[in-house]
Parts: C-alpha cells; structure tokens; sequence
C-alpha cells in the first residue's frame, strides 16, 4: 500500500520547527531528509525514523516496524503531533546518522 501525499503533509507540518527538512518519493513511499541526511520515512502511512543510539534513548522502549520486505527494523513514530519531541529526536540523531551517497 502505497502512502498518502495527505499523511506527507500532515508530518512535513510536525516538522515545520525544524529548517532543512525535504523529502523524496520512492515507490509510493517518502524518504524524509534532515540537513541532506536520510533520518526515516514514511512507509504505507507509518512515520518510521532510523534507530540510532540517541533515537533508542530518547524514545525509551519504542515500537520497532519493518518499512518494507527485507527491511531493517525502524523506530514508528506514534506521537508525529508533538513537535518539541521531533525537534529534540531529530537534532541528536543528526550527529549519527551517515551523510547523503553522491
């Protein structure tokens, strides 16, 4: 199942605090940037960000979802709603996440 451009907007809007958001669709799905870095995406309307240490910390006993067949487990995002949280999650996840392939 493909994900909604609607569902998109209503996450781009949580992460509005945020500066240096983007995103990129791939196969029906949405790989979400922060700072030309891949921090998650959304996946058949689930809003998953990638386990770094900080993110396990931060979101303590986080429910774990596959994004796609033969994915890796990813942290779902439940609470999209509250922005103090993304912008604190996705500031310590900046640090450890790889930088973007050429």
């Amino acid at each position: 199942m493909a994900s909604s451009k609607e569902f998109l907007y209503f996450v781009l809007e949580h992460l509005s605090n945020l500066s240096d958001i983007t995103y990129r669709a791939m196969m029906g799905e949405y790989i979400i940037y922060y700072g030309g870095k891949v921090i998650g995406g959304i996946y058949d309307n689930r809003f998953l960000v990638k386990p770094t240490p900080s993110a396990l910390k931060i979101m303590s006993n986080p429910q774990m979802e596959i994004p796609y067949t033969k994915g890796s487990p990813m942290i779902m995002i439940t609470d999209i709603e509250n922005t103090e949280l993304l912008t604190q999650l996705f500031n310590a996840m900046y640090p450890e996440l790889p930088e973007r392939k050429r």
